[in-house]
């Protein structure tokens, strides 16, 4: 005798993880931080340290003028919570004993500035965002994955050296415009989001896009996913939900570079 099927599981009783919410602004403060050391300890495993190049900032969820960051000279892959700094519009640290990167505060002061919106904002020097940067172009829709920047991403297309006056921040600011990144000519990627989750998959999506283009350029002539579809599947996979969602089995498998972060 045939058993019946397994009847299918009510959608309310499946588990499924979404971003979570704050009965208090110390409460969402706290997790801003650790999620931004949890972002920091990523980038410095997946090896987008050049030295002290490279930052990730944090608005601060009460102060919204300020914003937490990593400081000046530390390694990625070592930075705890304790170590972060809160640095406020006028460049000054006010929490913390640390330095600020003073190419930090120059972009993503203006970045944040710009776009309220933003709560985190992902810049570093990482090989392959570098690398398509010197050819000063954009990404391509060549692939699924990369789509979600077609038309939601621009170029700097300029290079004056180290980013260290706010008028430079101003004018990386004002290419970013409303999209979800930006490619700084001869330097490099920063990304924003909507959460520091979805600032730091975009950054690292990001990279290994520009990866896929050099390496698929480097093998033929790339075939390009079409205007229409290329916006569908943007609109389906470039929204900063997605972006969080995506970035969760990210942080889960890589737990061994987590260890003494919150400290």
């Amino acid at each position: 005798m045939t058993n019946p099927p397994p009847s299918p599981v009510p959608l309310d009783q499946l588990q499924f993880a979404l971003p979570q919410t704050f009965e208090t602004v110390e409460e969402e403060r706290r997790h801003r931080k650790e999620r931004l050391v949890v972002a920091l300890r990523l980038f410095g495993k997946f090896g987008f340290e050049e030295g002290v190049a490279g930052h990730i900032t944090a608005r601060d969820p009460e102060w919204t003028d300020h914003f937490w960051v990593n400081p000046f000279g530390m390694s990625f892959k070592r930075i705890t919570v304790s170590d972060l700094i809160l640095v406020n519009h006028d460049g000054q640290v006010v929490q913390g004993r640390h330095h600020v990167n003073a190419a930090a505060f120059a972009i993503h002061s203006q970045v944040h500035a710009a776009r309220p919106e933003v709560v985190a904002a992902a810049h570093s020097h990482s090989v392959y965002g570098k690398t398509l940067s010197a050819l000063g172009e954009l990404l391509e829709p060549i692939t699924q994955d990369v789509c979600a920047f077609y038309e939601s991403h621009a170029l700097f297309d300029d290079y004056t050296g180290v980013v260290l006056d706010q008028e430079e921040g101003r004018r990386i600011a004002a290419a970013l415009a409303g999209h979800k990144a930006v490619i700084l000519r001869n330097h490099g990627l920063l990304t924003v989001g909507d959460s520091v989750d979805a600032a730091a998959w975009w950054f690292i999506t990001m990279e290994r896009s520009c990866q896929v283009q050099l390496m698929a350029r480097a093998a033929g002539k790339p075939v390009l996913v079409d205007h229409e579809n290329a916006v569908v599947t943007r609109d389906q996979l470039g929204n900063d939900l997605v972006a969080w969602i995506n970035y969760q089995p990210l942080v889960a498998g890589h737990g061994d570079a987590l260890v003494g972060a919150f400290e």
